[in-house]
């Protein structure tokens, strides 16, 4: 895929904490704060974290959060519910990998014990998959099923229904299957035309460079969260609009960051299953739900440093402005213990097209 050229970019280092180091955990925004869940403290480990770090923007503070009682768990998904409760959905919990909910209660800053309804059919194991909130009640879980010896060969489609006053959730299997992915990402997205309403992409975890569709809903079925990052969708919008696309996306990039800026995917690090070595990424992708043809732009890591410092898996969170889109942690040759603010340099020099 072409590399465009765009403004330059930065990641601007805004908290340090040992408490954040770790790498393949969830990073979750709820009530305007980052909560860092799970993970691996090193390369190599195999015992998850079982702990929940809060990092509050406004007064530039880490803690941790939660209490003894969090689920061990790394390569997992987490979602906001309710604006009170953190679900964590399914994951490695360092012998095997889970389909189990548990859930952070931020009113009481405590973990509850979340139980299967009875009509609930789990999957056997889900790890590096995705989990996307559609309501306070319904989410949509897409990966690939299976214990620690077997997986499928195809990708799962489930609904979580989740009742948070009773503490229960219930999985369903959906009759679609997607390619064989792990390690990929999902971005949700208004769609117009003859069929109005709202379309979950997958990104990567595979070779195809092409996104895949996991649902599709129609007018009024989604449970929209209120506007956030008006001033990075402007500027994303501005980008775009001066900059040629690409058809193609990244191929092969799995356990990279996703974060959803208005119609905007974008997309950050990770590694690629197309090179036998070098294989961290440290690239910006950014992809246009509105266009049709050429989607995808790429936007160049000018500083080489960052090679070494974001490598494989950070997370990305979206917050409300001045300063919304956060990297927090990830491996390099050491676990990385900063949250990192994303900024486009000099964007003030771009004319509106």
């Amino acid at each position: 895929m072409a590399a465009a050229r765009p403004p330059g970019w930065v990641w601007r280092p805004v908290a340090h904490d040992r408490l954040l180091a770790r790498a393949f955990h969830s990073c979750t925004v709820l009530r305007g704060r980052l909560y860092v869940v799970g993970g691996l403290s090193f390369g190599g480990a195999r015992e998850p974290l079982g702990d929940a770090v809060m990092f509050d923007p406004a007064a530039g503070r880490t803690t941790r959060t939660g209490g003894p009682g969090g689920p061990r768990r790394s390569h997992h998904d987490a979602v906001s519910v309710g604006d009170r409760w953190l679900c964590v959905v399914g994951g490695w919990d360092g012998s095997r990998r889970v389909a189990a909910v548990a859930a952070l209660d931020a009113e009481r800053g405590a973990w509850e014990a979340w139980s299967a309804a009875p009509d609930s059919c789990a999957p056997a194991g889900l790890s590096s998959h995705t989990c996307t909130r559609l309501s306070d009640h319904e989410l949509r879980v897409a990966g690939r099923e299976g214990g620690t010896r077997t997986q499928r060969r195809y990708g799962s489609v489930y609904t979580l229904r989740v009742d948070p006053p009773a503490r229960t959730y219930s999985y369903r299997e959906e009759g679609c299957h997607t390619a064989s992915r792990s390690g990929h990402s999902a971005a949700l997205f208004r769609t117009g035309g003859p069929r109005p309403g709202h379309q979950l992409l997958l990104f990567g975890g595979c070779n195809s460079p092409a996104p895949e569709v996991a649902g599709h809903w129609g007018p009024g079925h989604i449970q929209e969260e209120p506007v956030v990052a008006s001033q990075l969708t402007e500027q994303l919008s501005r980008l775009v609009r001066r900059e040629r696309g690409s058809a193609e996306g990244p191929r092969g990039l799995r356990h990279h960051s996703c974060s959803v800026v208005g119609p905007f995917a974008v997309l950050f690090g990770g590694e690629t299953l197309t090179r036998a070595r070098d294989t961290i990424c440290n690239d910006l992708y950014i992809y246009d739900s509105r266009k049709s043809t050429r989607p995808w732009f790429h936007l160049p890591c000018e500083d080489r440093n960052m090679k070494r410092e974001t490598s494989t898996p950070a997370e990305l969170a979206l917050a409300p402005d001045p300063s919304p889109l956060s990297l927090a942690a990830g491996f390099s040759s050491s676990p990385i213990s900063r949250i990192l603010c994303f900024s486009l340099k000099s964007f003030n020099s771009l004319p509106f097209a």
